[in-house]
């Protein structure tokens, strides 16, 4: 395993970060492991040299958050632990959800509750929130970070031009910052590096990528996609324009530079986001040890700058994805 620093936290994290969206409970999407293969995966990913989970309120309607929680039972200190709020957790309860004070406090207490943890190392905010002033939200992070809750906050998918605002509204009021953008970026969605991969580099902001292999787009031919139970059952992978603006012949492409050097797609795919500079860690969900296992091997993997611009090449602009 490799290590990196996390922003300006100081923090030494895994350049391998597990998303914890694949396991909790399987009546809350269909591939999602249950709690005993969970821990497994979570136990394996430890004996790998990752220290660094990333979990949501939200993830399987908090399961998600219980099972790391009792995986990383007499080895909490091992890890950095980080989760989110913003989805509305209870449909009863418009305050279950959004970025009030209350929304904030009381969901991020319920995730330490689950988690069965006093401090997060990271707390996200999952979405930015329209309806709730940024100085309003600010100012509950802050003070989740001053009473002890948390000890860092980071942002998730939103417009460059919001995610400075509110770092400026931080800097000027002497709130705690956001050090972390958890944003959309993979070889066929590359938008980010327009505005807010630049912003991130020039603030210093750690930048850990959700779907790094395109909800699974990069691990199989295009034309086998539907093969697993994830492709025949996530409706989320046809919201996104992976098969636009070159995405076929950028997925042929990998397979072609996948079959060249001997390794998976997956691997290539993972590769290709390592070699960023402003990437400190993408997010990789699994529901397999072995593609876990997978993951980590493609920290070896060096792509050549023939090979990047092989991949790259193809890529057409296309429509702004994962906001929402």
């Amino acid at each position: 395993m490799e290590y990196t620093t996390l922003g300006t936290t100081g923090m030494e994290v895994s350049k391998i970060c597990l998303g914890c969206m694949s396991f909790g409970s399987s009546d809350w999407r269909g591939w999602v492991l249950d709690e005993k293969e969970g821990i497994e995966l979570v136990d394996r990913a430890i004996d790998l040299g990752i220290n660094f989970f990333d979990t949501a309120n939200m993830y399987s309607n908090g399961e998600s958050e219980r099972v790391l929680g009792k995986a990383l039972e007499g080895r909490r200190d091992e890890a950095v632990v980080a989760s989110k709020v913003y989805f509305q957790m209870d449909e009863n309860d418009p305050n279950s959800g959004g970025l009030s004070r209350k929304a904030i406090e009381q969901e991020l207490d319920a995730s330490l509750d689950r988690l069965g943890m006093d401090t997060l190392d990271l707390l996200q905010i999952h979405r930015y929130d329209y309806d709730t002033p940024p100085k309003t939200t600010l100012r509950a992070l802050d003070d989740a970070v001053r009473r002890g809750k948390t000890r860092y906050v980071g942002a998730s998918s939103m417009w460059a031009h919001q995610f400075s605002d509110m770092l400026y509204t931080s800097d000027s009021l002497g709130l705690d910052r956001f050090v972390t953008m958890q944003n959309h970026y993979n070889l066929v969605y590359r938008e980010e590096e327009r505005e807010m991969l630049p912003l991130c580099k020039k603030e210093d902001v750690g930048v850990i990528p959700w779907s790094p292999l395109a909800r699974g787009y990069l691990t199989r031919p295009d034309d086998q996609i539907d093969s697993t139970t994830r492709g025949e059952t996530e409706e989320h992978l046809y919201r996104h324009p992976y098969r636009e603006g070159g995405g076929k012949e950028i997925n042929a492409r990998v397979v072609e530079l996948a079959e060249e050097k001997g390794v998976k797609m997956a691997q290539i795919a993972l590769a290709w986001v390592l070699s960023k500079d402003v990437v400190t860690a993408p997010i990789v969900g699994t529901t397999s040890i072995e593609h876990l296992e997978d993951a980590v091997e493609a920290l070896s993997i060096n792509l050549t700058s023939s090979d990047i611009e092989y991949l790259e090449e193809p890529y057409e602009s296309v429509r702004v994805s994962g906001h929402e």
